[in-house]
């Protein structure tokens, strides 16, 4: 746990500062992302009492994952060693005891963002437990979805220039495709998963 912790904080280090090169000083609103991606994770919970609605654990999943980016950028932003966030995340996660309703440890955790305007961890991993998705899953799709973020940068995402289809394809459905091809344990994991993303996005788009 804390070498991928060590690897999503370099990772998103690394992804912030391509964005904006002075990211720590521009004073984003990182929080105002995360209560949006909680409204997006609840419509994939449900919460409409006049139709059936089932969970959908893999969306609510992928918005975990989203959350996660600006968490761990809160957290950098702090001026914390990788040790003392490795630390503090584990001692957080540790603790985390969720309750039996999974709406309502979202708005907790949702009013928790909004009251301090920075991330709550323990909150966060109340989440994860709520839907039994452990860390290992969560670095998987993050350094998935980082990796995928990258790639979108470099081939012209800010000038309207890159191809979100490939094939006839959107690019999240291959990044999950190319994932599990992959070995995700491996020290070159993203690096090898960029590497086949880069090679299907030219056999496709060119």
């Amino acid at each position: 746990m804390k070498q991928q912790l060590a690897t999503m904080l370099q990772l998103q280090g690394e992804m912030n500062t391509k964005v904006h090169s002075q990211w720590q000083e521009q004073e984003f609103e990182w929080y105002r992302a995360i209560w949006v991606e909680c409204a997006e994770l609840l419509d994939h919970y449900g919460w409409k009492w006049w139709k059936k609605q089932t969970p959908d654990v893999d969306q609510i999943a992928l918005e975990l994952v989203d959350i996660w980016h600006f968490g761990l950028s809160l957290l950098l932003l702090k001026g914390d060693s990788v040790e003392e966030i490795t630390a503090k995340v584990t001692e957080e996660f540790a603790k985390a005891k969720p309750s039996d309703d999974f709406a309502t440890d979202l708005e907790e955790f949702t009013e928790q963002t909004l009251a301090t305007k920075d991330f709550d961890i323990a909150g966060f991993a109340r989440l994860m437990q709520g839907i039994k998705m452990d860390f290992e899953t969560l670095y998987i799709g993050y350094v998935g979805k980082n990796v995928l973020n990258f790639f979108r940068q470099d081939h012209g995402y800010q000038d309207g220039s890159y191809q979100k289809q490939w094939g006839g394809v959107e690019d999240n459905e291959h990044l999950v495709e190319i994932v599990g091809q992959l070995d995700t344990a491996s020290a070159t994991f993203k690096d090898d998963l960029y590497s086949r993303m880069e090679e299907t996005y030219k056999r496709l788009c060119s």
